[in-house]
C-alpha cells in the first residue's frame, strides 16, 4: 500500500508551512504530498493567513521537490475554466518532471463559493459541469500535437484549440475520481479515472463504494484492475496513548471521535487498520494530517508504519 500525505491548507497555512510538510513527505520516503482545493475554512478556526491556491502551490513545489507525486483531492469542477486548468495541471507536470496529479470533483462547499462570487449550481448541475470537464481537459491533453480540438458542450465550447501544452506523462496525468454517489460518480471514474477515492468513510461504506465502481468498470468493458483504489481518513499515531491523545487534541478532536471517524493509536494498531483497508482492494491511502507543524509525527509514521505497508 502507497502511503500520502494529505493537507487541509485552509484551515490556515502559508507556502512555508507547506513546503516544509512536503519536504518532509519527500524525506521520509512517503509516495505523495496532496492537499485539498478550498477558498474557505471549516470551523471556528481562524484560517490564518488564508487560503492559498492549490495549483499556484504545487506549482512551487514542484521546482522545491524531486520525486514525490503532487495533486489534489480534490479540485473542484466550480472553481477554474477547464480549459485553464488544463492548462495549469499540464504546466505543473512539466516543471516536476512528471509528477502531477488531478483529483476532480464536483464541489460541495456552498459557503466558500458565496464567500468569493463562485456559482455554485445544484447538484445536478455540479455534476454536469464535471462530467463536461473530465471530457474536455483529457480531450485536450490527449490531442496530438499538430492538431486541433474542438468541443461541443452545454456549458463549454472549445474551437481550433492548439490543445496545448502537453503535460509529461503519457497519455496524460492521472486523474483521481472520488465520493460516495451512487450512479453517475461511479461511471465518470470507470470512464475517465486512474484512481478511485472512497475518501473518508468506514470499512464497510468503503467496500460497497469499491464494488460499485468496480461494477462500473465491468459495465464498460473496463478491466477493474486497471483502476487504482484509495481510501483517506484524519491521522493521530504516537508510540503511546498520551502521545496519541496529544495528536488529537492538538486538532480539536477526542479519542472516541478518532476512533469512529479516523485512524489512531500506536503505529502497531494504525498497521492493522490500514491493512484492513488493503484487504478491501486499496493500493493506497492519504493521511490527513491537520497540524502541519509536527513534523515528527510524519518521522514516527514513516519510521514504524510505512516500512510494514509499502
Amino acid at each position: 500500500m502507497l502511503l500520502r500525505i494529505f493537507t487541509e491548507p485552509q484551515q490556515g497555512a502559508s507556502y512555508d508551512d507547506l513546503l516544509a510538510v512536503a519536504q518532509k513527505t519527500e524525506e521520509c520516503g512517503f509516495d505523495a504530498f496532496f492537499r485539498s482545493d478550498h477558498y474557505l475554512v471549516m470551523g471556528d478556526e481562524d484560517g490564518l493567513p488564508g487560503p492559498t491556491d492549490a495549483w499556484i502551490t504545487l506549482a512551487g513545489l514542484a521546482r522545491e521537490t524531486s520525486r514525490i507525486k503532487l495533486g489534489t483531492l480534490v479540485s473542484s469542477a466550480t472553481f477554474r475554466n477547464p480549459g485553464v486548468l488544463a492548462i495549469s495541471v499540464a504546466q505543473v507536470d512539466q516543471m516536476s518532471g512528471g509528477r502531477a496529479e488531478l483529483g476532480l470533483g464536483a464541489g460541495w462547499f456552498e459557503a466558500e463559493h458565496a464567500a468569493y462570487g463562485l456559482d455554485f449550481p445544484d447538484t445536478p448541475g455540479r455534476f454536469d459541469l464535471l462530467t463536461e470537464q473530465l471530457e474536455l481537459i483529457t480531450g485536450l491533453w490527449d490531442t496530438p500535437v499538430g492538431e486541433k480540438y474542438d468541443f461541443t458542450g452545454k456549458h463549454y465550447q472549445l474551437k481550433d484549440s492548439p490543445a496545448l501544452p502537453k503535460p509529461v506523462q503519457q497519455p496524460h496525468p492521472p486523474i483521481i475520481v472520488g465520493g460516495a454517489g451512487k450512479k453517475r460518480t461511479p461511471a465518470l471514474a470507470a470512464q475517465y479515472a486512474a484512481e478511485f477515492n472512497a475518501g473518508f468513510k468506514p470499512l464497510d461504506d468503503t467496500k460497497t463504494l469499491f464494488d460499485r465502481v468496480q461494477a462500473a468498470c465491468t459495465a464498460i468493458g473496463r478491466d477493474p484492475k486497471t483502476l487504482a483504489l484509495s481510501a483517506a481518513h484524519r491521522v493521530a499515531v504516537g508510540k503511546d496513548k498520551a502521545e496519541v491523545e496529544r495528536r488529537a487534541t492538538a486538532v480539536g478532536w477526542s479519542l472516541d471521535q478518532l476512533a469512529e471517524s479516523g485512524v489512531g493509536g500506536t503505529p502497531a494498531e494504525v498497521v492493522d487498520h490500514l491493512g484492513r483497508f488493503a484487504e478491501l482492494g486499496a493500493d493506497r491511502f492519504y493521511l490527513q494530517i491537520m497540524d502541519l507543524t509536527d513534523l515528527d509525527h510524519l518521522e514516527l509514521i514513516a519510521s514504524e508504519v510505512l516500512p510494514q505497508l509499502s
